[in-house]
């Protein structure tokens, strides 16, 4: 039995982290940049687990840039397993926060809870149907008999890490929407660290190749899922997880699931764009275009970090200030993070239309693939600070739980837009295969501005439009 001492002092900490983590006290911007500092770190370290194998396969010894392609291909799988991941983890976060900013603890560590569990299943069901489907699948995105080899050889030793993938990418939101954003950090750190140190060990000393990429990755992956739960079940968060199975409370998952459906969606659609980019590049290039797409599709991760961990740091603050009532401070959260965003994604076209040919060599030197990866990156990176506009728009109906603007957006850019011009632009007279890199460009013109503006609209002049003086309404009004 604890004594009344320990019991006090438990108490306390817990209250002190409360304090600590109260979103609608202090400076808004000081608070998300509190959150998107170590986020944006993060995503810089998770870029780790994929860019770092990328650099090294693209430099294996014999394979040429087909081994690179082939990883390449596995990109829409990966992408669909992370989908997975953030439709109950991106889903989850934010709803959490705006029942910890509301003051029901109790209703927030149900959905960490629903959460996790959705996770566990969805984890353990990709693993199955990914074995059962892979080689005709690899086909169908694109691969030929030269970059199967490469691409079966890395996605069988990645699918059995699918389980890791769903509990360390979907459960670290939830550090994160706690105020635990160098907690969350520390989650991607171990990971990416792990695998940094692993990749050269079993790719060149152990003679593996793309199978030690891909091993170095799954270990690297089970380590960070060991650590969010060794997190989330200890004593430091105001929401603990329990490792005991639960009657599911489906009308929860379902508020879950309807709200991280929009990140479920950008991903899955990433996953459909990256399938009819492959396959259009494969009939009017060949494999050598379909390794430009991976070197564009790796920088464009590796420039959209500090959008991403805006973003993310921005919606944990947000959500906590919206089920608080602060809606005057809703306002200054998303004004501070769309003008970071926009500042920042002009800085990286800059860097794009100055330095290409370092970009790509990070990924592969052969002259072969710089002469045609250079002209495709000054194309699809034309206008990326459009992009901006998309994920603080996307970011903000999420972060207020507006589903429906959040979903529309995302099938908006990519399936009403970049498909049927990846298919159809390549048909214009002298355009040809640069079609498909001008598909991104014009996307994110379109959909950004119509995803920004409708926020404008709908939030801004609507929910938000009386600012602060709904803050001293009650709960039931928001």
């Amino acid at each position: 039995m604890k004594s009344v001492r320990s019991m006090d002092t438990e108490k306390g900490s817990q209250k002190t982290a409360e304090q600590k983590n109260n979103f609608a006290e202090g400076s808004v911007a000081g608070n998300i940049m509190s959150m998107a500092v170590p986020m944006t770190v993060a995503q810089i370290l998770n870029l780790l687990y994929n860019v770092v194998d990328r650099i090294y396969i693209g430099h294996i010894p014999g394979a040429d840039s087909l081994a690179l392609t082939g990883v390449g291909l596995t990109f829409p799988i990966v992408s669909m397993i992370s989908a997975f991941a953030g439709l109950f983890g991106m889903g989850g976060a934010p709803l959490c926060s705006i029942f910890r900013g509301k003051g029901d603890q109790k209703q927030a560590g149900r959905v960490m809870q629903n959460a996790f569990w959705m996770l566990v299943g969805t984890g353990l069901l990709i693993t199955v149907i990914g074995y059962a489907v892979e080689r005709p699948f690899l086909y169908a995105l694109g691969g030929s008999d030269a970059t199967y080899v490469y691409a079966g050889a890395y996605l069988k030793i990645y699918l059995a890490g699918s389980l890791f993938v769903m509990i360390g990418l979907g459960m670290n939101p939830f550090i994160n929407a706690q105020g635990f954003g160098r907690m969350g950090m520390v989650t991607v750190a171990l990971g990416a660290v792990i695998n940094i140190v692993l990749d050269p060990l079993f790719i060149f000393q152990l003679h593996m190749g793309v199978r030690g990429a891909a091993l170095a990755t799954v270990i690297a992956q089970f380590c960070s899922a060991v650590w969010v739960l060794l997190f989330l079940t200890g004593k430091r968060p105001m929401l603990r997880l329990i490792l005991r199975p639960e009657k599911p409370d489906w009308k929860l998952t379902g508020q879950i699931v309807a709200l991280g459906t929009s990140n479920f969606v950008m991903n899955f659609t990433n996953s459909v764009v990256q399938v009819v980019c492959n396959r259009q590049l494969q009939s009017y290039g060949g494999d050598l275009y379909v390794g430009v797409m991976t070197v564009l599709n790796s920088v464009r991760e590796v420039l959209t970090m500090v959008v991403i961990g805006m973003a993310n740091g921005a919606q944990p603050v947000i959500s906590f200030n919206y089920g608080a009532g602060k809606k005057d401070r809703v306002r200054q959260g998303i004004r501070f993070m769309t003008v970071v965003s926009i500042v920042y994604t002009c800085a990286a076209w800059a860097v794009t239309l100055t330095i290409p040919e370092l970009l790509i060599k990070m990924f592969n030197s052969e002259a072969e693939l710089l002469d045609a990866g250079v002209p495709a990156m000054h194309i699809y990176f034309f206008g990326f600070c459009f992009m901006a506009l998309q994920f603080s728009g996307q970011s903000t109906f999420q972060a207020l739980g507006q589903a429906k603007y959040a979903i529309t957006f995302s099938l908006f850019r990519k399936i009403v837009i970049v498909v049927p011009l990846t298919l159809l632009l390549p048909l214009i007279p002298g355009v040809g295969l640069h079609g498909v890199f001008l598909a991104e460009p014009i996307s994110n013109l379109i959909g950004g501005c119509a995803c920004f503006f409708t926020m404008l609209a709908v939030i801004w002049r609507g929910k938000l439009s009386e600012g602060s003086r709904t803050e001293q309404r009650s709960e039931g009004e928001i």
